[in-house]
């Protein structure tokens, strides 16, 4: 299977600037606090990825339903809605029930990871573990799951 983020051989420029932009890996960044949004927006961008970011739980279940990414990265404490409410009504949707939802939080407690992981987040990172790199070169992994 080609990766979304490969460009057609042979097509003419417009068409593969056209296709190039289609093909775009589109990421929905759900993440309160704005320097660490701003960090792993700009190292995802820079490696080619169409990043939509949110401020809140609220804005981020609107977005992920409206723009249906391939990929959330989810904080646990939000403004408005948390990110367990968020993850919970995103899987009772059809429209985003099957979209990947990887867990980006600074809290590391067991009941937490646990319910994220029961709630449907294919993984639980912990911030502070988990660089802008890091997070970037898994997205391949986490849309083959």
């Amino acid at each position: 299977m080609e990766s979304k983020t490969r460009r057609s051989a042979g097509a003419s420029p417009a068409s593969q600037a056209a296709q190039a932009d289609e093909d775009l890996v589109d990421v929905l960044l759900v993440e309160d606090d704005p320097s660490v949004l701003e960090m792993y927006r700009l190292k995802l961008e820079l490696d080619g990825y169409r990043v939509n970011t949110a401020l809140d739980g609220e804005e981020g279940l609107k977005k992920a339903s409206d723009l249906k990414p391939d990929i959330i990265f989810l904080d646990i404490r939000l403004p408005k809605m948390d990110g367990l409410e968020v993850l919970r009504k995103l899987r009772a949707q059809d429209k985003t029930r099957e979209i990947p939802v990887i867990i980006l939080s600074n809290y590391d407690e067991e009941d937490l990871v646990a319910r994220g992981l029961r709630l449907g987040a294919h993984e639980y990172l912990i911030k502070a573990r988990t660089t802008p790199t890091s997070l970037s070169e898994g997205i391949e992994d986490w849309l083959k799951e």
